[in-house]
C-alpha cells in the first residue's frame, strides 16, 4: 500500500448535497492525476449527504461529520488545516471536474512557482447536462486584478494553490457568500494569481435568481467597502460605489427581463470542450449510487 502523502488536498464542504454529491466525487475519482486526498466535510446536513459521502470506499477520501453548521469559510479553513498535500484545491458539491483538471493545475504550479493561486475557465451546465456557455478566465495577474473594486473572474471551485498560502490567508466567515472575492481583494497586492484558459470544470447553474444574485452583490459591496476603508483605498471605494449599482441593474435586466447578461457574459462552447463534456456527463450518470 502506498503510504506517501498526497500532493494535492481537495477540500469539499457539504451541505444538503444529496442530489449532486455523488457526481462531484466521481469526477475526482476519475482524475488522470492520482496523488490526491479528498476531504469531504459535512456542514450539518440533514439529508443523505453524509451517507453518500461515506459510501465511497477509497482510502484517499476522508469524511468528517460533527453535526454542526459552521458555514463555508469555517469548513474550508478546517480542511486547509487538515491538508497533507503541498497544494490545496477547491471543489463544490454540485460541480463536476474534468478528468485532467488536477494534472493540468499541478503541472502549471510546478512550472510556475511564483504563482500563489491558480484558477481555470469553466463551462456552465444545467441540471439536465445541457450547456449554457463558457466563462473564460484571464490568464495573467495584471488582467485578473485590473479592476479589483469590480470583482475577480476566478471561479472559486477551480482554485488551487500551495497549502501554505491558504494557511497564511484564511477565509473570513464574515464574508460568507462572497468569501472568495473578499479573499482575493484582501491579498491581490502581495500575491500572484493566474488563470488557465482551458475549461477544467463544469459549473452547475440551472437558473439565476435575482434575489440570490442581489444578495451576493450587496455582500460583496459591504465586504469590499469595509476592507477599502480599513486600508485607506479611497479610489477603490469611490469606484465600487460607482459600479455596483450599474451591475445590479444589469442583473435585474438579465434575471427578470431576460435580457442577455451584461456582466460575466458567457462565451460559445468549442467543439472540443463540448466533446469532452459529453463524455464526462455520460460517465457521471452511468452508475448512480
Amino acid at each position: 500500500m502506498n503510504t506517501l502523502p498526497p500532493v494535492v488536498t481537495i477540500g469539499l464542504s457539504i451541505y444538503n448535497g444529496e442530489a449532486t454529491l455523488a457526481s462531484a466525487v466521481k469526477s475526482i475519482l476519475a482524475q488522470t492525476y492520482t496523488a490526491w486526498e479528498l476531504l469531504l466535510i459535512d456542514d450539518g446536513s440533514y439529508d443523505a449527504s453524509s451517507k453518500i459521502a461515506q459510501s465511497f470506499k477509497d482510502a484517499r477520501i476522508v469524511v468528517v461529520s460533527d453535526g454542526q453548521n459552521k458555514g463555508l469559510s469555517a469548513r474550508l479553513n478546517q480542511a486547509i488545516k487538515m491538508a497533507r498535500g503541498k497544494y490545496f484545491s477547491r471543489m463544490d458539491q454540485d460541480d463536476i471536474a474534468f478528468p485532467n483538471r488536477l494534472e493540468r493545475q499541478v503541472g502549471f504550479l510546478e512550472s510556475h512557482p511564483d504563482i500563489d493561486l491558480l484558477a481555470s475557465s469553466i463551462v456552465v451546465f444545467r441540471n439536465d447536462g445541457s450547456l449554457s456557455g463558457v466563462l473564460q478566465v484571464p490568464e495573467s495577474h495584471q488582467e485578473i486584478c485590473r479592476n479589483p473594486w469590480s470583482g475577480f473572474y476566478l471561479p472559486h471551485p477551480t482554485w488551487m494553490g500551495e497549502t501554505a498560502w491558504f494557511l497564511a490567508h484564511p477565509y473570513m466567515s464574515k464574508a460568507d457568500g462572497v468569501e472568495d472575492q473578499f479573499l482575493l481583494y484582501s491579498t491581490y497586492k502581495e500575491s500572484r494569481f493566474a488563470g488557465i484558459s482551458e475549461v477544467l470544470l463544469g459549473y452547475r447553474e440551472d437558473r439565476r435568481s435575482f434575489k440570490k444574485v442581489f444578495s451576493k452583490r450587496v455582500l460583496f459591496w459591504r465586504a469590499v467597502a469595509g476592507s477599502a476603508i480599513k486600508r485607506g483605498l479611497w479610489m477603490d471605494l469611490f469606484l465600487l460605489f460607482m459600479t455596483q449599482p450599474v451591475k445590479i441593474a444589469g442583473d435585474l435586466c438579465n434575471t427578470i427581463l431576460g435580457i442577455d447578461r451584461t456582466w460575466n457574459s458567457l462565451g460559445a462552447v468549442s467543439p472540443l470542450t463540448n466533446g469532452v463534456w459529453l463524455n464526462v456527463w455520460r460517465g457521471m450518470n452511468q452508475h448512480e449510487l
